[in-house]
């Protein structure tokens, strides 16, 4: 069993959701923090998995992982709306609408 790639992916799962715990809250500092430590275990997860691929029910774990991961990145995103568009607006220089 590849548990060392396992951790990865649940690791990533862990940030994930702690992203999206911080953007229901509106700490986007804090889900910048985490996607940046997502980053460095994205970049260590592929260089781990370059080394041994992992077995198919590890594989179909892994689908189950990364199926909750891409259920909360669609939850942040939709969070991440309104603030992006008040962004857009103060950097063009126009009064950002309250939410």
């Amino acid at each position: 069993m590849n548990t060392s790639l396992l951790n990865y992916y649940q690791a990533i799962e862990k940030a994930s959701q702690d992203m999206l715990e911080a953007a229901r809250e509106g700490n986007w500092d804090q889900v910048l923090k985490l996607e940046g430590a997502c980053v460095l275990l994205i970049s260590q997860l592929k260089h781990s998995a370059a080394e041994k691929p992992l077995a198919r029910d590890e594989a179909q774990f892994k689908s189950r992982i990364m199926q909750r991961i891409l259920v909360n990145d669609a939850e942040i995103r939709q969070l991440a709306e309104p603030w992006l568009d008040d962004l857009d607006a103060l950097l063009a220089g126009r009064t950002p609408t309250l939410h």
